[in-house]
């Protein structure tokens, strides 16, 4: 049924002479790469706890995310079946194994929690419609595109709700005991370590096609673990540093503070195509992705947030 969904699509893209697919394309790349700079833009200006809970809820689920592709390793559409030929240029961001779908696991946690900060606020409940809408439009293009089935959307979704829910129960613990954060980022940081040790020792699949070729590289889909790993240890380094030595609030001349804010957020843009593949090159397509996330992480969790609480400070004695 899945694959019949998926063959559904593919006629229709084709009857329109993949009208859409430029656009759907579209969707699914800023779901990965420029979503995320929405959700820290509200941290560094909006409000720093519904930034966080945004950024928590999203670090949350890439975390459960490769656990669950590496330990299921469902393989992609069209390796399953023939007949599925993905529109456009879609193979190039599905870099890992199909089940559940990681640009919905990311839009998910990213666009809704925007949405449910952005709902609190009469003038901006229309934004939070946008964020939900385009929860579903994510979902709908990787059908669209044929890199991803039904369920593999349908289970990134249920689990960037699972995130969200479990944010919220976290800071709602952590606002009784703030004393416990601490210990909870250390812990949070063990089992990132044991997750690396994990997804790197745990058997794969090894499946040859008839000439003899392998079907699916383990250690290329191992590549995508290994970063999302490094996110959340970055955030975790850069959430101690945040917290224990920094402490930062956003500027109070919102109007400046929103125009420093974009300038720091140009420099994440370019970081991905020309850093880490440095980083990638000096240390391997595993540990290079890893370094890379843990630095992107920080960049924006406490680097950019010490600058803003500098500049604060001198806010104040102006």
């Amino acid at each position: 049924m899945d694959i019949a969904y998926l063959l559904w699509f593919q006629d229709f893209r084709n009857s329109i002479g993949d009208a859409l697919t430029p656009f759907m394309q579209w969707v699914s790349d800023f779901a990965v790469d420029y979503l995320i700079l929405f959700a820290i833009f509200y941290y560094w200006n909006c409000e720093k706890r519904g930034g966080l809970y945004t950024l928590v809820s999203y670090y949350f689920s890439i975390f459960i995310t490769p656990f669950i592709k590496l330990t299921a390793c469902i393989y992609r559409p069209w390796i399953r079946d023939s007949r599925i030929v993905p529109a456009g240029d879609a193979i190039r961001t599905a870099t890992s194994y199909s089940f559940p779908s990681g640009h919905t696991t990311t839009a998910g946690p990213l666009a809704g929690g925007l949405a449910i900060n952005t709902w609190k606020d009469r003038r901006t409940k229309g934004l939070s419609v946008l964020f939900v809408l385009f929860i579903l439009l994510t979902m709908i293009s990787r059908n669209y595109l044929g890199v991803h089935t039904p369920q593999d959307v349908c289970v990134g979704l249920l689990i960037s709700i699972l995130s969200l829910f479990l944010t919220a129960k976290l800071f709602n613990y952590l606002d009784r005991h703030p004393e416990k954060e601490n210990m909870l980022l250390i812990c949070g940081f063990i089992i990132c370590c044991l997750g690396i040790a994990y997804i790197t020792l745990k058997p794969y699949p090894m499946d040859y096609d008839a000439a003899g070729k392998l079907l699916v590289d383990p250690q290329k889909m191992m590549e995508d673990g290994y970063g999302d790993m490094g996110k959340m240890m970055g955030f975790i380094i850069a959430r101690f540093v945040e917290k224990n030595w920094i402490g930062f609030e956003p500027l109070r001349n919102k109007s400046k503070s929103a125009i420093l804010c974009v300038i720091f957020l140009l420099p994440l843009i370019p970081m991905k195509e020309y850093f880490r593949p440095v980083l990638v090159g000096a240390f391997g397509s595993h540990w290079g992705k890893l370094f890379f996330s843990i630095i992107y992480a920080f960049y924006y969790i406490a680097l950019i947030p010490m600058i803003l609480k500098i500049l604060g400070r001198r806010e104040q004695k102006a």
